[in-house]
């Protein structure tokens, strides 16, 4: 491995319950509490988790933890915690620990071999944070779109431009009225839209692609999700079926190789967008200074007919930022912009990018 030692795990477990508060998981933020507590005792929580501490927070393994366990909710194999998690029906009162901690001595084993999965939160709220940075490029150049997105887990960000936006009471209405819908999800300014923006072609690669259409696809991106937030659970069901209707390519494949081969080579008449939402943490070293050189030599070749942007939404402390790297530039060399700031999940985003 190429990253350095993580931080101990307690302050992962810290830090992870502060995350859940802040984006407003409060049952999330008790439970991790007590895992903390679990942790200092020597009890059946660290005994699975111990085992992962030297990248506790790099590979995200309290979230690995929480969503086991809620998948275990999910398929009908904890019934007492399932009173706890509006997910599956219950309600957020009373204390879910005894319960939680039940469930993980009763299947330990299931528990154990889940944590080898990566953490795939396909959150499609992020659609409203990438939004702007999509209708820029369609703006400035009048191409259509070629999406290359990195780490697309089941693909869902793919289909972004299938949702529909609506904002400012009428002044912004754009994308289907039907299915997933977003509802005033910027602060105050609203991001300039292109009158006939298309996207021409859609593409993405993850290491472990999850196939949103099956119904063990679909549970197990509903487990990343927090129990406690319906509305990412809503938003999430009218994604899937939005992927059922329509599908798309996401590769099996390191983000590194995938990227220097569709960079290869240029695609005159498009539009290139490289783009990733809270991915690069997952990325070994190595493999993101190849993804920046491949994005980068490809910018080098650019044209006007066949430009090439890099947009990432990637953390910025409490909130993560939204960036656009642009070749060829309006000078000379490449653009660079924070186009706005965003909630961890999307909403609420700070449209910084002009009118």
């Amino acid at each position: 491995m190429e990253r350095s030692r993580d931080l101990p795990l307690i302050d992962v477990l810290v830090l992870q319950r502060a995350a859940c508060e802040r984006a407003g998981s409060a049952l999330y933020a008790r439970i991790l509490d007590a895992m903390v507590d679990d942790v200092h005792a020597d009890g059946p929580c660290a005994e699975i988790l111990r085992p992962w501490a030297d990248n506790a927070m790099a590979d995200a393994i309290p979230l690995r933890f929480l969503a086991a366990v809620h998948a275990l909710v999910l398929t009908g194999e904890a019934p007492a915690l399932a009173a706890h998690y509006a997910s599956a029906g219950g309600a957020d009162s009373g204390d879910p620990m005894p319960a939680f901690l039940a469930t993980v001595e009763a299947h330990r084993t299931r528990i154990e071999a889940a944590m080898d999965l990566g953490v795939q939160t396909n959150e499609v709220g992020r659609a409203t944070s990438l939004f702007g940075g999509f209708h820029a490029v369609a703006r400035r150049t009048g191409l259509p779109l070629r999406q290359l997105e990195v780490g697309a887990s089941a693909g869902l960000l793919l289909h972004w431009d299938r949702y529909g936006y609506r904002a400012g009471g009428g002044a912004l209405a754009w994308g289907p009225g039907d299915g997933l819908v977003f509802e005033d999800p910027w602060t105050a300014d609203l991001p300039p839209v292109a009158a006939d923006l298309v996207v021409a072609e859609r593409r993405g690669c993850d290491q472990a692609p999850i196939d949103p259409t099956t119904d063990e696809g679909a549970t197990r991106l509903r487990s990343f999700l927090w129990p406690d937030q319906v509305e990412r659970r809503a938003r999430l069901d009218a994604a899937i079926e939005v992927a059922r209707r329509h599908r798309v390519v996401v590769d099996a494949m390191d983000a590194a190789d995938w990227i220097e081969a569709q960079l290869a080579e240029p695609t005159p008449g498009l539009a290139t967008v490289v783009h990733h939402s809270i991915v690069l943490q997952y990325l070994l070293r190595s493999s993101f200074v190849r993804l920046r050189a491949a994005i980068e030599e490809a910018g080098a070749r650019a044209t006007p007919d066949a430009p090439i942007h890099w947009l990432r939404m990637e953390p910025a402390g409490d909130v993560a930022d939204v960036r656009m790297s642009s070749w060829p530039g309006r000078g000379s060399g490449h653009d660079e912009e924070l186009l706005a700031t965003t909630g961890y999940h999307g909403p609420p985003v700070t449209w910084l990018g002009g009118a």
